[in-house]
Formats: structure tokens, C-alpha cells, sequence
């Protein structure tokens, strides 16, 4: 069970957000919370569900319009799924990087080109002393 999992029945739900229940349906019918519906049509509520709707009201509190909480939700929730969406590329990126063979180095040469080394290998450094007269 995740906080996804829709468990409330729309009595706990609105208790637990210290709302009434006909302000959750009506919330529902503005779509600013979708509760998820079991098979008979009643509305089943998730923990996420439930933050959100003390969210509303903080919002709704602050002087906030339904429409605006509407929009802050939404975009909050684009965040959310940028955020997974980001951390399962970078997953993705650091697998392919640990698996991938042949990983090619680079450096500066003398000359301020690149050379391509070996990986685990070092570019050789000139340690001469230059003596410069005018």
C-alpha cells in the first residue's frame, strides 16, 4: 500500500481533511480532487487525495479562488511527474554509463589539442626547465 492506494470512503476522507463530505463531492465535480471509483460508483479516496484536499483548504484559507487552486494543483502535480521523470532518466543515463564499454577519455595535448587516452592513463607532462633570455 502507497500513498496512490485509494482505501477512504468519502466519510474518513472528509474527516481526516476536516471537511464535509458534500464538499469533497463538490471538489470532485470542479475536478481539483479526482478520487478513484470501485466498481458500485462510490469514490475511494488516497492518503495523496487527502493531503491535497488540506491543501485546498489552506489555500482556499489564504484568500485563494477554487480556479486558482485548481491551477496551483495542477502545476504542482507537473512538477511531481517531472521530478519521477527526471530521476528515471538520470537512472537510466548512470546505467548506460556503468555498463557501457569502451567509455572514451579525453584530454589537452601540448599543443591545446585533444587526445584520446586509454581510460586509467595520463597524459605525459613535460617537466623541462625553460631558461628564457631576452
Amino acid at each position: 500500500m502507497d500513498e496512490n492506494s485509494p482505501v477512504f470512503a468519502i466519510a474518513v476522507a472528509a474527516e481526516l481533511a476536516a471537511m464535509h463530505p458534500q464538499t469533497l463531492r463538490q471538489y470532485d465535480r470542479l475536478g481539483l480532487v479526482s478520487p478513484r471509483r470501485t466498481a458500485g460508483k462510490s469514490r475511494r479516496y488516497s492518503m495523496r487525495d487527502v493531503v491535497q484536499l488540506r491543501e485546498i483548504a489552506a489555500l482556499s484559507a489564504e484568500g485563494l479562488n477554487l480556479e486558482g487552486i485548481r491551477r496551483i494543483l495542477e502545476l504542482e502535480n507537473q512538477v511531481v511527474a517531472l521530478s519521477s521523470r527526471v530521476q528515471e532518466l538520470e537512472h537510466a543515463l548512470a546505467e548506460e554509463l556503468l555498463n557501457r564499454s569502451g567509455r572514451r577519455v579525453f584530454a589537452a595535448g601540448s599543443a591545446g589539442d585533444v587526445v584520446s587516452l586509454r581510460p586509467g592513463t595520463r597524459t605525459h607532462r613535460a617537466n623541462e626547465l625553460v631558461v628564457w633570455r631576452p
